[in-house]
């Protein structure tokens, strides 16, 4: 499908730099649109983006939801130190946290604590729950610090 000459892990062009940039702003921009705003043939500019596609620099399209306004949930950023950071208790401590579906983010971290979580709830009173029966419960956790939000200020790549 792509000719020797598509290399992918190329240095990214300004061109490629723009259209990763509207691709970002839109997923769903057309190509035709696309194309027009970077400068490039329909084809061309299907290929090139297949091609990042293919190479794993775009993996996917994803939408951004906002919070329904009526529920007005709490959102706490959660910091998790565990007792240990052998591979043992991380992968125990991953294998766990994707069981929660309150915690819609997850990042192993550097710093003072190992995971920073994002963990959405109906309100105070239900992320106490979530804290006596999830997070703290939760294996190899020796310290749990959270924040709640006052409101979102940037959500995902949208307007980049």
């Amino acid at each position: 499908m792509f000719s020797a000459h598509d290399d992918p892990c190329a240095p990214i062009s300004c061109t490629g730099v723009d259209r990763i940039r509207l691709l970002r702003a839109d997923g769903r921009i057309s190509n035709a649109d696309l194309a027009e705003a970077v400068g490039l043939s329909p084809s061309a500019c299907l290929r090139r983006r297949q091609l990042l596609e293919h190479a794993g620099i775009i993996r996917g399209y994803t939408a951004l939801i906002d919070e329904p306004d009526v529920a007005n949930p709490t959102i706490a950023i959660v910091q998790i130190t565990l007792e240990r950071q052998t591979e043992e208790y991380l992968a125990r401590f991953e294998a766990a946290v994707r069981k929660c579906p309150e915690v819609d983010q997850c990042y192993l971290m550097t710093g003072m604590s190992d995971y920073l979580l994002r963990v959405v709830a109906r309100d105070t009173a239900d992320y106490e729950r979530i804290h006596k029966e999830q997070l703290s419960r939760m294996p190899g956790v020796s310290r749990i610090q959270s924040a709640f939000t006052l409101r979102s200020v940037i959500r995902g790549n949208a307007g980049a």
